[in-house]
């Protein structure tokens, strides 16, 4: 069945998530009403939304969904990054059976990607041997290996246990690692058949070697790695945080880095862009990246794969799986602020 489908991607633009093919695989579902890169005039969406079988959006700008005459509507997908959209309404849309869908997935496997290089980056004390051979301080062999460690047959620990862990774990197939994964919303036993040991935080935090930060933000685990936390951390771990600066102490983070506690490995940050006198940029044992590690082409042309999928499974009366639904079950662990 033709669908009527709202597409109203900004901030995001048309071009920079569908490339020609997907784009003509959307105009094929049905009518596309708006699909341009300015934002859609809230009187023109309000005039629109009656008749809509779904909305595609990088913002909600509107209502409530809960307030909007929707009676049609079946599925709101966010082509932002994640369920960041509170005026949305998602406990409305649960309870009328519209599905929230997510474009998470498009992004998990090259953050993986940037995990990785950051986490050997920071292990291997690739920054600061880069620094030392740029001014001519470099130590050779064994002299310049004194600080750093081996990602082989070491101890990770995931905080959070989602899109972008999974990857991770499964690039780090090679290396032989221990996975632990502190994500209390998950089924433990779903952690163990991933071989992944469940445990506490303080648990994790004094056994891991390295600790890859990966949760949503929610407003729940704002500084979940708390200065007390990240003060126990010795100098032979490392700290990888690639979801959001968010779930960090960062003021304590950049005071225990700067003395050396422990190693890190950042792509996000506080405040972006970060002041350019901000001390962590001039670390030795910190690797910094500016935001880099969902921000690829390639990335963003697969939230429009996602989206397109879903879409042609509606079409054809089938229940949507490419992107990350909210349920009642998973809600409160991914609703992000």
């Amino acid at each position: 069945m033709p669908l009527r489908v709202i597409v109203d991607p900004s901030f995001r633009s048309m071009d920079e998530i569908f490339d020609p093919t997907t784009l003509a695989r959307l105009h094929a579902v049905g009518e596309v009403v708006w699909g341009r890169d300015e934002p859609m005039p809230t009187e023109r969406f309000a005039d629109q939304i009656a008749d809509a079988d779904a909305v595609v959006f990088g913002g909600w700008r509107h209502e409530p969904v809960g307030a909007l005459p929707a009676d049609r509507l079946r599925a709101v997908l966010e082509v932002a990054g994640g369920h960041e959209h509170p005026e949305l309404g998602y406990a409305d849309c649960l309870e009328r059976g519209i599905l929230v869908g997510s474009c998470a997935p498009a992004f998990g496997p090259v953050v993986a990607e940037m995990t990785l290089a950051l986490t050997l980056a920071a292990v291997r004390g690739v920054t600061a041997a880069d620094r030392a051979m740029g001014d001519g301080t470099e130590r050779w062999l064994h002299d310049g290996n004194v600080a750093n460690t081996t990602l082989i047959g070491s101890t990770v620990g995931f905080v959070g246990y989602g899109n972008i862990a999974r990857s991770l774990h499964a690039l780090l197939a090679p290396f032989g690692v221990r996975a632990l994964a502190n994500d209390p919303p998950l089924d433990p036993a779903e952690l163990r058949a991933a071989d992944v040991e469940p445990v506490d935080l303080d648990t994790l935090v004094d056994t891991a070697d390295v600790i890859q930060v990966l949760a949503a933000p929610t407003p729940d685990n704002r500084h979940l790695l708390s200065g007390d936390l990240l003060a126990r951390l010795r100098p032979h771990q490392t700290v990888v945080v690639t979801s959001r600066a968010h779930l960090v102490d960062f003021e304590a983070l950049t005071a225990l880095a700067a003395d050396g506690r422990f190693k890190v490995g950042i792509d996000v940050f506080p405040e972006e862009p970060l002041a350019p006198d901000h001390p962590i940029r001039r670390l030795d044992n910190v690797t910094c990246t500016p935001h880099l590690a969902g921000a690829l082409p390639a990335a963003l042309h697969e939230i429009g794969r996602l989206v397109v999928a879903d879409l042609e499974l509606m079409a054809a009366g089938e229940r949507p799986r490419s992107m990350q639904y909210l349920t009642p079950a998973n809600a409160d662990a991914l609703t992000q602020r």
